[in-house]
């Protein structure tokens, strides 16, 4: 879920940083040591919204740079169970495919791919025995987040499923209401 986060921390903004402004020699700082980090309380920090307060300036002994109590504003995301996510299908391997869903990737084995015996192919794709659905790398997909792991500090682990009715590639679900239709 993406949402915008309000974070005061101390900030420290190194010499090659001080020909800026104040404000702009800061917010390069955060952007330097902020955004693209995982926190496991916060979720993935994306990008500095605004700087709404900074204090005054702290030079402790043999560093260099000056510190800055500062208040800012992030925009993040952070997974969430049974949450509904669309990504783009970044991988296909032997036991599933992984699918970027904004800022991370998930997991979608094999088992969790569609309603039906699913088969890798060394074309690159995964496809339906009875149904003949394929997913390969690029399709559009929208997923539920059924799992999530915070084991490395980089970033979580997420495990998705494509089996529930309105998740999979939206190509499926026109095509099961078209057969639906048919047999009326």
């Amino acid at each position: 879920m993406y949402e915008i986060v309000s974070i005061k921390d101390r900030i420290r903004v190194p010499p090659h940083l001080f020909k800026e402004k104040l404000e702009d020699s800061v917010e390069g700082a955060i952007k330097d040591g902020y955004e693209g980090i995982f926190d496991r309380k916060i979720g993935v920090l994306l990008l500095n919204i605004s700087v709404n307060s900074i204090g005054e300036g702290v030079i402790l002994p043999g560093d260099g740079a000056v510190y800055y109590d500062a208040e800012f504003d992030m925009l993040v995301w952070k997974p969430e169970l049974q949450e509904i996510v669309k990504g783009f299908v970044s991988e296909i391997t032997e036991f599933g495919a992984f699918i970027r869903i904004g800022p991370v990737e998930g997991m979608v084995h094999l088992s969790q791919v569609m309603d039906d015996f699913v088969s890798y192919s060394k074309s690159g794709s995964l496809q339906g025995r009875e149904s003949n659905s394929v997913i390969k790398v690029g399709d559009q997909v929208v997923a539920r987040i059924i799992a999530i792991s915070f084991k490395t500090s980089e970033t979580p682990k997420i495990g998705l499923t494509m089996r529930q009715k309105g998740l999979g590639k939206p190509e499926w679900w026109v095509e099961k209401t078209k057969k639906k239709g048919d047999e009326k």
